[in-house]
């Protein structure tokens, strides 16, 4: 671009403005008798253009003795994303920007509290907001912390602290381009270029004595960073200047900004005002120069003394800007208003801002309450309706605590540990007036003050997730209901069956809460009432029992809770396990979750029923008369004795124990677990975790479990016939391996692995052997094909030549028979 000198320009400019006919320029019958006045204000009009004219052709020109900075490729793909992405709400920007300055308001202040010195001489934290409309700006200034040259490269130029690879991984996933997402990874300050062509950022931090400047223009691949020109004119803080498309003139409008600030700023604990410029009328100041007229003296000489002329003349008036600004969150914190004249909008959209976007759009449910008593405080509790990203992951130590504690409305931390890891997933705020400001953050955190407020603030989050437990189910909406002739709800068959809000929420969280019955045992009464589970008498995908439920549901002879653990839900409907249930029609609960065999280790009962896995041993019925069930045990322990001590002799190490169950249906063996050892699920679990301490794979040692007989099952029955009478008699190799397979079927379906695959394969093969009456298993000999005559090759056929053909050559087809052909 060629660059123009400014006078040369404009000298150019008016010379051409000369030349035109004064019928061009103006009234054709007045053109020629141009006053003073109209030609003066031609010169005005012509100096104007040639300085726009000047503003076009002169290329931008970075600040005064600053350094170009590359952004990271992230970056810029990110920037490219926001400016050229069609939004239909800008405003979002100005939200950012009052944020990030709230955000550093709060820094300073807690850093005050135990050095006041660093506030200096600028003691106020504050936000300012001024609109320039001659000069097309709009300036967003705090006296927060401030920045250093680094901070302002690190900040605003790479994707470290910027979180642009999650905002572009999530836009692109997304079904169309959602401004609200800025803001949830930390690129706020980028939406600036909605609605700017050039931002600058002047930035002053204590750590550094010169206040340096950030700027860049849009579409720039670079930016540009380096000492102010004007000096340190901020004392401490940042000033961020947006110099506005042509298009974002609505910014300078003081009602829109009004607006916009009201609505952005209502959380904000720091005063945020806007600028006004007002144009007003004021008498116009006497030149002191001017000298009065001299009074008129009469014939005598003495002067004459004649009345006022100007008495009772109004003055001569003139207009002149003046600035005042105007502060526009004015009303105060959300916390702590009535709760009464709050409306569920504005609880969501505060949730907004607590949440950051990990949690869900909006909030599940919330608590705002007020607790008084020896500790004073104010709160409100949010319970997400999504899980948030850490806990999705399972990754508890990243997972950020919800909770922003303030003291008397200072904000001492964002991060506060006041809530207990199962219960990480709530959000809010917590103010309080009892707390002391000058100790450190360490400190605090072991005050007796704090622990009394954690235990109010569990509590409070437990009987808000109580609420939506016990909540009745939403009523159907009444403009989808469909109405027959005579007014009556008509509910068509296929209408799927209503969810209630809780499953929905507790199919998300239900871990968490289990955790808690294991973590915090002075609540685990409360959370096992919050839980569901699946049953044997829940079919839906929704059908969630409580334990209450299930407890109300129990057989009048029975005391304890029966529990299956397991893989999933269609190997637990299915093991033979559940036989003896299903035949007595006794519920048992589903656990499939990998917590759940550490929360029945750890909890035992509810309500005074305790917690029986039916994998384990001790499983007993009273809904038969005891004397006869103790004499029928005695009676199956004596008939089957000499099976019993043979499969124990036979088994050695591989089972702790063979037995008669009385509590097998259809399968004639299983293996379960002692009371007090681990299950095959819990086995399982164990033997998955990386950082077991084990064996190396395949030396690994299998827990021994109890072989449970069946008396009543042909195949044992069998086998028992099968033994000798006389126990030093040798026993046939087809009755062992009979016996072991009975060990592996009942090892398998008792969710334990085969402890030694080559052997099971071996047995297997020897049984398969008798039954098809094989009687050798060497291999047979390899075939020897017999010679085949060799076959022609197929002929080859070369394509004729088709270079230069056209279809054209074959003249008119359109006569052409398929008959005229000699086949």
């Amino acid at each position: 671009m060629i660059r123009f000198h400014k006078l040369a320009l404009g000298a150019a400019l008016v010379a051409m403005l000369g030349f035109i006919p004064s019928s061009h320029i103006g009234n054709v019958a007045f053109a020629a008798e141009m006053t003073d006045a109209e030609k003066k204000a031609e010169e005005v009009a012509a100096t104007a253009a040639a300085e726009e004219m000047l503003n076009v052709a002169t290329p931008y020109a970075p600040p005064e003795g600053s350094s170009s900075f590359a952004y990271e490729a992230e970056v810029s793909k990110m920037l490219d994303i926001v400016i050229n992405s069609l939004y239909t709400n800008k405003d979002i920007f100005l939200r950012e920007l009052i944020s990030n300055a709230s955000d550093a308001l709060d820094k300073i202040r807690f850093l005050s509290v135990t050095k006041p010195e660093l506030l200096g001489e600028t003691k106020e934290l504050e936000i300012k907001v001024e609109y320039d409309p001659d000069n097309k700006t709009l300036t967003i200034r705090d006296t927060g912390i401030g920045m250093t040259k680094d901070d302002l490269i690190k900040n605003l130029g790479t994707v470290a602290r910027s979180g642009t690879t999650n905002f572009i991984k999530a836009l692109s996933e997304s079904e169309k381009n959602n401004v609200n997402m800025i803001g949830m990874f930390g690129v706020g300050f980028y939406s600036t270029f909605l609605v700017a062509d050039r931002v600058t950022v002047a930035s002053k931090c204590n750590d550094d004595d010169t206040q340096h400047v950030w700027e860049s223009l849009n579409g720039e691949s670079s930016f540009h960073v380096g000492p102010d020109p004007r000096g340190n004119t901020l004392g401490r803080g940042t000033e961020i200047t947006l110099h506005l498309k042509e298009e974002a003139d609505q910014y300078l409008s003081p009602y829109k900004l009004k607006e916009l600030i009201r609505h952005y700023s209502e959380f904000v604990t720091h005063p945020v005002s806007l600028r006004q410029i007002k144009t007003v009328k004021v008498p116009k100041e006497k030149d002191e120069f001017e000298e009065d007229d001299e009074p008129k003296k009469d014939e005598g000489g003495d002067v004459e003394v004649t009345e006022d002329k100007e008495e009772g003349k109004e003055p001569e008036m003139e207009e002149v800007t003046t600035y005042e600004y105007e502060q526009i969150n004015t009303d105060p914190a959300i916390w702590a208003r009535d709760k009464d004249i709050i409306t569920d909008e504005e609880y969501q959209e505060f949730w907004q801002v607590v949440s950051k976007g990990d949690g869900g759009p909006k909030a599940e449910d919330w608590t705002h309450f007020t607790a008084e008593g020896n500790i004073n405080f104010k709160s409100i509790l949010y319970v997400p309706s999504e899980v948030p990203y850490a806990l999705q992951q399972g990754q508890l130590e990243n997972m950020v605590n919800g909770l922003r504690l303030y003291v008397r409305k200072v904000l001492i931390s964002d991060e506060f540990d006041l809530m207990p890891r199962y219960l990480s997933f709530v959000k809010g705020v917590v103010d309080s007036d009892d707390l002391p400001l000058n100790v450190n953050r360490e400190t605090l955190q072991e005050s007796k003050i704090v622990k009394i407020i954690k235990k109010k603030l569990v509590r409070k989050a437990i009987e808000l997730i109580r609420k939506m437990a016990t909540a009745p189910m939403p009523e159907d909406d009444a403009a989808e209901a469909e109405v027959d002739a005579d007014g009556n709800t008509v509910i068509p068959e296929d209408k799927p069956k209503k969810v209630h809000p809780y499953i929905t929420w507790y199919k998300k969280f239900g871990l968490s809460l289990k955790m808690g019955c294991i973590d915090d045992s002075a609540n685990k009464d409360k959370l096992q009432k919050l839980l569901r589970f699946k049953t044997s008498k829940t079919d839906g995908e929704n059908d969630y029992a409580s334990l209450q439920e299930y407890v109300d549901r129990m057989k009048d002879w029975q005391k304890e809770i029966f529990v299956f653990p397991g893989e999933s839900m269609k190997l637990l409907k299915e093991s033979s396990f559940m036989d003896a249930f299903l035949e007595r029609d006794v519920e048992v609960i589903y656990l499939t979750d990998a917590i759940d065999e550490y929360f029945i280790g750890n909890v035992r009962e509810f309500s005074g029923h305790k917690f029986r896995d039916i994998t384990k041993e001790g499983v007993k019925f009273s809904d038969e008369d005891e004397n006869i069930a103790k004499r029928r045990a005695k009676v199956y322990a004596d008939k089957f004795k000499p099976l019993t001590k043979f499969l124990k002799k036979l088994y050695g190490s591989d089972v702790s124990r063979v037995s008669i169950s009385k509590r097998l249906g259809r399968a004639p063996a299983i293996v379960s677990s002692s009371e007090w050892g681990n299950s095959a699920n819990m086995d399982r679990i164990m033997r998955a975790q990386a950082w077991a301490h084990k064996d190396s794979p395949g030396e690994s040692v299998f827990s021994s479990g109890i072989m449970e007989l069946n008396p009543r099952h042909p195949f044992v029955i069998k086998l028992l016939e099968s033994i000798p009478e006389d126990e030093e008699a040798e026993v046939p190799e087809s009755v062992k391996d009979t016996a072991w397979i009975l060990l592996d079927m009942a090892t398998m379906s008792g969710g334990f692995p085969i402890r030694d695959p080559k052997k099971y394969a071996s047995r297997m093969a020897r049984v398969l052997k008798n039954n098809l009456g094989i009687e050798s298993l060497d291999l047979a000999a390899e075939i020897d094909p017999p010679e085949e005559d060799d076959e022609p090759d197929e002929p080859d056929f070369d394509m004729p030549d088709m270079d230069g053909f056209k279809m054209s050559d074959m003249g008119d087809l359109g006569d052409f028979d398929m008959e005229d052909l000699d086949m």
